[in-house]
């Protein structure tokens, strides 16, 4: 159980303002949280294996295959300013 002074203790630490009416709501809320878990943790794992995924996704990556790019013409027709066949952008430095 969260009391409001752990709330408040927790808020200080943060260096967040919190007033009592908001200090009793979230010492509720925080204490179900933490009830919540204390369900989880009587739950028996014996023999299940860990899991480091909720989705049985191995590997996302595609294969690294060259792909025709876009025509140079075809690109520099959509810029604004084009200098011996590349994009001209302004100076940074």
């Amino acid at each position: 159980m969260i009391t409001k002074d752990e709330v408040e203790h927790v808020g200080w630490l943060a260096r967040i303002e919190i007033d009592d009416a908001d200090a009793e709501d979230y010492a509720v809320k925080l204490s179900s949280v933490l009830d919540y878990f204390g369900q989880l943790d009587e739950v028996d794992t014996e023999g299940v294996e860990p899991t480091y995924h909720v989705a049985d996704i191995m590997n996302v990556f595609r294969e690294d295959v060259v792909t025709p790019s876009l025509d140079q013409k075809d690109v520099l027709k959509n810029t604004a300013a084009e200098k011996d066949g590349y994009i001209k952008a302004p100076r940074i430095i």
